[in-house]
């Protein structure tokens, strides 16, 4: 039988070479016999697990960054076609075909506009680089009569083709050419990927349709075809508004730029008319950059002219065109528009730009569907206008009044004064 000491608790027994083994001290703040709970060890291994997890997720996402974005450019160019394929396809032609002959057309024109601005710019620039010397002469000249110096242009060429800022700018660009190339093979492994994502979209819509329908009750099934569909139409809308107005834009620059004899007007009417209208908010200002140094090489004055139809134009389309041709398909206030550009910008840069409007027009016609709506009160204010004395001010100003009014007739039946 194990002997107990005077408290009444066992004593530890000796070792068979007779010493007595240490005992262990209890844990800080522990009660005697406590056990590290189950759950803990399963916990931390969650919370690790879950932290690598989103640390995989956040190096994934951003390395993917790029394709998430063409996705969503194809989506939407995708949408944008979806109606002519449509169109195309009620009529017995395959949609594949008929997205192909869509892409076709698309690549024809671009490539067709294309070829005329880089005709047009490289003509222009062969004609600057054969009349610098002129005007070079003519720079030289003037310095000399008004600074009294005595420049000749053999002294400012040698000195030009010495400089070391020459030297350095070509050993730069020589050394860029790489990075150059790689950006161009970057640029066209994009447009590749785009237009492909876009083709598979528009000619299997019906089949993606389906298959997001698949994993959706009847219900959100209903939900989900009218949120496609108001896409189609408020992308398709915003599209093809855009070429319209394109068209004018270019129809009408076409006409200033031909009566002053500027040269190449088709082309840089197509250009006014492209950029003005694709790029929001200042594309018009950038597009009629180029006509304006096309026009200054022929006459400054017909670089005013243009500079000043150009401004005109754009208040007419601002105020009177460009309402009546989007009111039913992008139906979004211009402040709204605006705001969604710079958002979009923010986001995704020239790409969030131009899908802007097209998505904030979508959401609004979503959230229009699905929110309830009152009939608002019969209330002057609504209308813009506030009835007399409705504000504090208002109100203790009457006051004021009618108490001075008073006070000035008691006086005159009295003949004393109010006071």
């Amino acid at each position: 039988m194990a002997s107990t000491d005077e408290t009444g608790q066992s004593a530890p027994q000796a070792s068979p070479t007779g010493t007595t083994p240490p005992t262990r001290p209890p844990a800080v703040g522990a009660a005697p016999g406590a056990r590290m709970p189950r759950w803990l060890p399963r916990a931390m291994v969650l919370a690790l697990a879950l932290v690598a997890c989103f640390q995989l997720g956040s190096w994934a996402f951003h390395q993917l960054t790029g394709l998430l974005i063409n996705i969503v450019i194809a989506f939407f160019l995708a949408l944008a076609i979806e109606p002519a394929v449509s169109w195309m396809a009620s009529r017995g032609m395959r949609r594949g075909l008929a997205t192909g002959l869509v892409f076709l057309a698309v690549i024809i024109l671009a490539a067709g506009f294309v070829t005329l601005l880089g005709s047009m710019l490289a003509g222009q620039l062969i004609k600057m680089v054969e009349g610098f010397p002129d005007y070079l002469d003519s720079v030289i000249n003037w310095i000399n009569a008004h600074f009294d110096t005595d420049l000749r242009r053999v002294d400012v060429q040698e000195g030009l083709l010495r400089s070391d800022w020459l030297r350095n700018y070509v050993q730069n660009s020589a050394t860029g050419v790489l990075d150059v190339s790689a950006q161009v093979l970057g640029g066209l492994f994009q447009l590749l990927t785009i237009t492909l994502f876009s083709f598979y979209f528009a000619a299997d819509g019906p089949r993606l349709r389906r298959a997001i329908c698949s994993v959706l009750p009847p219900a959100r099934q209903a939900e989900v075809l009218r949120a496609w569909e108001i896409a189609v139409d408020k992308t398709g809308g915003y599209l093809y508004s855009r070429g319209l107005m394109a068209l004018i834009s270019g129809v009408a620059h076409y006409i200033l730029l031909e009566a002053l004899g500027v040269p190449y007007a088709p082309v840089l009417a197509v250009w006014v008319g492209l950029v003005s209208q694709f790029i929001p908010t200042i594309g018009t200002y950038l597009a009629g950059a180029l006509p304006m140094l096309i026009a200054f090489t022929v006459d400054p004055w017909y670089a005013l002219w243009v500079l000043i139809f150009v401004v005109v134009y754009q208040q007419f389309e601002n105020y009177v065109l460009q309402p009546k041709l989007t009111s039913k398909t992008v139906d979004i206030h211009p402040a709204v528009a605006f705001g969604s550009v710079i958002a979009g910008t923010a986001l995704l840069g020239a790409v969030g730009a131009l899908i802007a409007i097209p998505a904030v027009a979508t959401l609004q016609a979503f959230l229009g569907a699905y929110v309830k709506r009152y009939a608002v009160t019969d209330d002057p204010r609504v209308q813009g206008h506030r009835t007399r004395g409705t504000g504090g001010a208002g109100r203790v100003l009457s006051r004021f009044l009618r108490g001075r009014r008073q006070r000035g007739e008691g006086s005159s039946e009295d003949g004393t004064p109010g006071e």
